[in-house]
């Protein structure tokens, strides 16, 4: 059966024109669905009953189902398990401030790039999921909530650029002056480093914020922890991000997970220092959480890998600042139900 949510304005004109219905359907449909959030056809009041009908038997309305929310009761971070329609799970997690609420979401069921320090990296790779299936994180998750979500963060399961097309379509709908109203400037796209998709972000029209999962300076460190690097060595990603930053005009976030005696060294100070002299950037300082959940072979890097102190953390961002890089620490949340960074894998839920 065929899904509306996730088509751009359009892909729905299209559709409408196909089922022999005036093109002006399109903008009422888009409206309710991305701008209203209604939660079925037949809160379409100015949409023609015998259409709303037609909608209802034809169509599914939305792409997921809510199967379980956990809350952290000290944090106030929730985790919503999301079922998709062939019965694969995902995760989505909403981070309460004390002025905004922002909501981190999932590209992918799973992911297959393996990252060491990544519960998600580890539980494997299902499929890619739709643009409607990333937006409805959003749209079902805002419902049932009290306060407004002000950000947008594709930092859950999986690669956003390895998913690219379905990336793209879910922003064109966040953005879109008739949907949500999202300002692109509250929205995050987190990646690995894919050189060619950061450049076609770049020439697409969205010009949201990248934040880079950097987490070494170096390729042999980096390769180790992250596979991927192998394939898109550090000197790439770092044209592409300054491609990036030149064309958007956009600051460029470096996300750095601290492992101990990894890559939280005075070598490491130095060449984060030298990096970030090259381009617009801050860096995003990231306690590694336990992923323990997870873990298979207790002899794999894996299980090997600690996190650094936080006194020695709090060391390392000040030498940073006392250098002018502009060095966040970001407090961990949602540690309790496996809701913080790193940990989204469905295990022991």
């Amino acid at each position: 059966m065929m899904t509306l949510k996730g088509m751009t304005l359009e892909e729905l004109e299209n559709y409408f024109i196909i089922i022999n219905q005036p093109k002006y359907r399109a903008k009422q449909v888009f409206n309710w669905l991305y701008n209203h959030n209604v939660s079925s056809y037949d809160l379409m009041n100015n949409i023609p009953k015998d259409l709303r009908n037609y909608l209802t038997e034809n169509t599914n309305f939305d792409t997921l189902t809510t199967e379980k929310i956990k809350f952290d009761d000290i944090e106030y971070t929730q985790k919503i398990v999301y079922n998709t329609l062939d019965d694969k799970k995902i995760e989505t997690v909403i981070i309460p401030d004390k002025d905004r609420v922002t909501l981190c979401i999932s590209t992918q069921v799973g992911c297959p790039l393996d990252c060491k320090f990544c519960a998600t990296g580890q539980f494997g790779y299902k499929r890619n999921l739709s643009a409607g299936e990333i937006v409805d994180q959003y749209f079902i998750t805002q419902r049932s909530l009290k306060q407004k979500i002000t950000n947008i963060v594709y930092m859950g399961m999986g690669e956003p650029f390895i998913n690219f097309d379905a990336t793209l379509k879910s922003l064109d709908i966040f953005t879109n002056e008739l949907a949500t109203k999202l300002s692109r400037h509250h929205i995050t796209v987190s990646t690995v480093g894919i050189p060619d998709k950061i450049i076609k972000l770049a020439d697409s029209k969205y010009r949201v914020k990248l934040a880079l999962s950097l987490h070494s300076c170096f390729d042999e460190i980096r390769s180790k922890i992250m596979p991927i690097n192998k394939k898109y060595p550090l000197n790439d990603v770092i044209d592409a991000l300054k491609y990036y930053s030149q064309k958007t005009g956009q600051r460029i976030t470096f996300e750095y997970t601290m492992l101990d005696g990894i890559n939280d060294r005075l070598e490491d100070i130095n060449a984060l220092v030298k990096l970030t002299k090259q381009l617009p950037s801050k860096v995003n300082i990231i306690p590694f959480n336990s992923i323990e959940h997870m873990i298979k072979d207790p002899n794999s890097l894996s299980a090997q890998l600690r996190p650094t102190s936080r006194e020695k953390i709090e060391e390392f961002a000040n030498i940073l600042r006392d250098k002018n890089v502009t060095a966040l620490v970001r407090n961990t949340q949602g540690n309790k139900i496996k809701a913080a960074c790193g940990q989204l894998a469905l295990a022991n839920d």
